[in-house]
């Protein structure tokens, strides 16, 4: 089946569920000649993908952002030249760290992540340990996740994260770098636990915690005791459940 678009056509993938986004642009990527181009419309940045493709294919991606902003992002992609791509067995994508900006590591990795199935695999290579990465998965996905080395070289380190468990909601919002339940700990602990949480953050991260009542206390008592500005975000407000998001905010 040919599944291919012109170059004057705009293809709107924003109505596909994002796996599918990635699935059939990877796609029309696989099969477009050398020198001709696609665009598409996202409601999001799609740097990852940019990431996922160069990954894939080398760097023979021409990526040129047409429109930025809002809902309706807009991408020309082009093939420089030819490469035949990759094709996966054992795992389901490829991020090649070395050849993405190191400010877009978080982003491309853990926006990547959310869209991944239960039981997928994702293969990471890097120059170096990734440990800022690593430790953002132990944080965020305790027990849901498994984190594999298959190589640890100078120069050359190569990992596997398989997806053991669905991921909530907040799986593809890389800002959140740890989640935890305060639930299991008596109330005085639980303050502590989310103000040492706090503490850790960078300006522009959060923490996400689940409480078994509404903790809007707390809300007052961050607001009166806290040097850092922060936001205050209600995920889920369920009898026994109660899922909050505190972000850093810059100055």
């Amino acid at each position: 089946m040919n599944n291919s678009i012109s170059e004057t056509e705009e293809l709107d993938v924003r109505n596909l569920i994002p796996v599918k986004r990635h699935e059939k642009l990877l796609q029309l990527f696989k099969e477009l000649p050398v020198g001709e181009s696609f665009t598409f419309i996202n409601d999001h940045d799609p740097k990852p993908l940019y990431y996922e493709f160069r990954s894939i294919y080398g760097n023979v991606v021409g990526w040129e952002y047409m429109q930025r902003g809002g809902q309706e992002w807009k991408v020309r992609v082009t093939r420089t030249e030819a490469s035949k791509g990759r094709e996966f067995r054992e795992i389901s994508t490829l991020m090649d760290l070395r050849k993405a900006d190191k400010k877009d590591w978080k982003y491309a990795v853990f926006h990547r992540y959310g869209m991944m199935l239960k039981g997928d695999t994702m293969e990471l290579v890097a120059e170096e340990d990734p440990e800022e990465i690593r430790r953002i998965f132990g944080n965020k996905f305790e027990g849901e996740h498994d984190w594999t080395y298959k190589k640890q070289e100078a120069g050359e380190y190569i990992i596997h994260i398989t997806k053991k468990e669905e991921s909530d909601v907040t799986a593809e919002d890389v800002s959140i770098v740890n989640k935890f339940d305060v639930r299991p700990h008596p109330p005085a602990k639980r303050h502590d636990m989310i103000f040492d949480a706090f503490e850790e953050l960078n300006p522009g991260e959060a923490f996400v915690f689940t409480n078994d009542h509404d903790p809007k206390p707390l809300y007052y008592q961050m607001e009166a005791e806290s040097d850092d500005p922060f936001e205050w975000e209600y995920l889920l407000a369920m009898p026994g459940e109660w899922k909050v998001k505190i972000t850093k905010k810059s100055e």
